[in-house]
């Protein structure tokens, strides 16, 4: 078995953690879809829209009709009748007539066209006169101009967002095909740890992770399940761990993850049934002590206990674990995750790891500026601070001050820098 001196590069933790797929599939209704991963491809069954539209307000026409037509020499038509929104007209449009139509009406039989109001001007009640030609299906919307019958409106591992819920509902689709939110079960392990409604007697911190990675599960799609907290013992911890198994799809323990003798969380790992480990330290920092193994299909996980440790590595590695049990196939290059700015100081580091720096950004009138935010992996304040982070290669002896770097902002870090 390995040792903790074996450290996994951050890729090979990356390849380890992309042998998960997604927990589950299940249906739910169009209007709880919103954030949930598709689950198979949505063909468009019909053309939308399914007839000709207008795209203006103003007059269904013959185009060859306004041929020639300007302000000094105008188009006279006969205004023949109107286009009521939700239905259609009994009128057929011919040479030299004009129906009247709004924006997203119906195109009588016979126009091909439709000319602007603004270019429309009433003779009389039965007369109009046009100033302007237009060509074949000038301001229309053709069946299908959206979407064709058959085409791919949405590809399966697609997490969704209101746009795409406004296409399902435009096809009358009320229920969705979506995999199942990953359950990520959290034990907080330590005697020092108490309940954040505690009053803290001497030595005793209150349970911060519980409610940070919580937060970061939800926001990445995953439902936490809170087991509560662990003293350091390791009947008690095995058996909440063996309850957690019951229970969720991933557990992550926070604390207990280094080598020491009072360290359990990869002892009581080790006792559960088909136990596989497959990574007990990762070349970064902060973040180095991170257990990954797997119970038969489930996956077990020991973060560190330190604050802005657990945070960086569930923002580095377990949001990718989330989205691979959710099935998102979107893991990288996600709009908006990722932002580039200039560095204001210099950072050194050490060869051999990868480094993740705290940064808080600043606008200035040339762009960006990511300043880093130094402390110590126990401290919370630079988390509150930061914006995101910034990965020094581990081939790389440090950045300088004016280089460009690439920000990835907290939540949507998914390993996607790379």
């Amino acid at each position: 078995m390995e040792s903790f001196l074996e450290l996994k590069t951050p890729d090979e933790a990356f390849e380890i953690i992309d042998q998960w797929g997604p927990v589950g599939e299940e249906v739910v209704s169009l209007e709880n879809s919103l954030d949930r991963v598709l689950r198979r491809d949505l063909n468009a069954p019909e053309d939308l829209p399914g007839f000709f539209r207008s795209t203006m307000d103003g007059y269904a026409v013959k185009a060859r009709s306004t041929f020639g037509a300007s302000e000094t020499l105008p188009a006279l038509f006969d205004i023949t009748g109107e286009v009521r929104m939700g239905g259609g007209t009994k009128c057929v449009v011919g040479n030299g007539q004009a129906v009247k139509i709004p924006t997203g009406g119906m195109l009588p039989e016979g126009a091909d066209g439709v000319v602007m109001k603004e270019y429309c001007n009433h003779l009389d009640e039965e007369t109009l006169e046009v100033s302007r030609a237009i060509s074949p299906l000038e301001n229309i919307i053709q069946p299908g101009d959206d979407f064709s019958q058959g085409d791919i409106l949405l590809n399966r591992g697609r997490r969704l967002r209101p746009q795409d819920l406004g296409v399902m509902a435009g096809f009358g689709l009320v229920e969705v095909p979506v995999f199942k939110r990953p359950r990520i079960a959290i034990i907080s392990t330590g005697d020092e740890i108490v309940p954040v409604g505690q009053l803290l007697l001497p030595g005793q911190v209150r349970d911060i992770n519980r409610y940070t990675l919580g937060a970061l599960c939800r926001k990445a799609g995953a439902e936490p399940i809170c087991m509560g907290l662990c003293p350091d013992r390791f009947d008690i911890l095995k058996e909440m761990v063996q309850e957690a198994l019951s229970q969720a799809d991933s557990i992550w323990i926070s604390g207990g993850s280094s080598v020491g003798t009072r360290d359990l969380t990869l002892k009581v790992f080790e006792a559960l049934p088909d136990f596989e480990l497959l990574v007990h330290g990762i070349s970064i920092s902060p973040g180095k002590p991170t257990i990954i193994g797997k119970s038969g299909t489930q996956s077990v996980i020991g973060l560190p206990g330190h604050v802005a440790s657990a945070l960086v590595v569930a923002e580095i590695f377990m949001t990718r674990i989330i989205f691979r049990l959710s099935g998102d196939t979107g893991l990288s290059g996600r709009p908006g995750c990722i932002v580039d700015a200039e560095l204001s100081q210099n950072i050194a580091s050490a060869n051999g790891r990868e480094d993740y720096i705290r940064v808080r950004l600043i606008e200035t009138d040339v762009g960006l500026t990511a300043m880093p935010l130094f402390g110590k992996s126990g401290l919370i304040s630079t988390l509150v601070e930061a914006d995101g982070l910034i990965r020094i290669d581990m081939n790389t002896e440090g950045l300088y001050q004016g280089e460009r770097v690439k920000v990835m902002l907290f939540s949507f870090t998914d390993g996607g820098l790379r």
